[in-house]
């Protein structure tokens, strides 16, 4: 899967600098009621357990295991 094809497979509009609002409203919201939001498009990392080169790497996994 590339990124054209993860493109093609997001909803209208969505893109990497959410306003304040879309965050707490649609994603913490979300979060906080243990709902998932847009599955499969957010990761979560625990930057306190890894080194800033490991994450493209973490990244890379990420796209391989859901494709």
């Amino acid at each position: 899967m590339g990124l054209k094809d993860i493109g093609a497979s997001l909803p209208p509009g969505f893109r990497f600098y959410p306003s304040d609002e879309e965050l707490v409203c649609h994603y913490l919201y979300k979060k906080i009621g243990n709902e998932e939001a847009l599955k499969g498009t957010l990761v979560e990392i625990d930057l306190h357990t890894c080194e800033p080169w490991q994450l493209p790497g973490m990244f890379c996994n990420f796209l391989l295991q859901h494709d």
